[in-house]
């Protein structure tokens, strides 16, 4: 290989190797890119709750089983056996037929829910060791009136603690059951989310 072929092989290697690490020159980068774009507003929430809607994906798996951590989206043992996302889709309901007195401004808007993942606690977890209620939602805003989106949808994560044992029994024994306090967090996570300022 002669002095030629070893200098290109090099110099295409240098390029390769570079590609992930040198930033892209500015300077011809149109003044509308996003890199320029930095300015940023906070809309203060004013809203007035008419109504919510819960959605499911199909393909969400449920659990049956009585392991201690089930493979699966859905876990919940709040209610008898039946349909766990209809029961899920109203204990949503209920959190958000609540906050329709406190949420009760001057842009009324309809609150849209997709389920993601409602990971309770099966009966071998609560009366054993205990665990965390994991709940995950896609939520978005829309003006009741026009239907115009005020809030894109975005991911909200929550989790519960979910004593075991003994502090199971008194928390039920105390009228704290599994569906009063979730039904009581995602009400407050509601309120949570609905309130203050958003950023557009």
């Amino acid at each position: 290989m002669n002095m030629l072929k070893i200098m290109t092989v090099v110099a295409l290697g240098f390029g390769v190797a570079g590609c992930a690490d040198v930033d892209t020159v500015s300077r011809n980068t149109p003044i509308s890119s996003p890199e320029f774009d930095t300015q940023s507003f906070a809309i203060a929430r004013d809203y007035a709750v008419q109504a919510v809607t819960f959605a499911a994906p199909s393909d969400l798996r449920v659990s049956e089983s009585n392991s201690y951590y089930p493979n699966a989206d859905v876990v919940w043992r709040g209610d008898p056996i039946g349909d766990r996302v209809s029961q899920i889709g109203a204990i949503f309901a209920t959190a958000g037929e609540r906050n329709k007195s406190v949420l009760n401004g001057e842009v009324p808007v309809i609150v849209d829910f997709q389920l993601v993942r409602f990971h309770g606690v099966t009966e071998r977890t609560r009366f054993s060791v205990g665990g965390v209620y994991n709940i995950e939602f896609m939520m978005s805003v829309r003006n009741a009136v026009t239907g115009e989106l005020i809030e894109a949808p975005r991911c909200v994560n929550t989790n519960l603690s979910a004593p075991g044992g003994i502090a199971a029994l008194m928390l039920e024994q105390k009228g704290q059951t599994e569906k009063v306090r979730v039904t009581d967090l995602l009400t407050q996570v509601i309120r949570d989310e609905l309130s203050g300022s958003y950023t557009i």
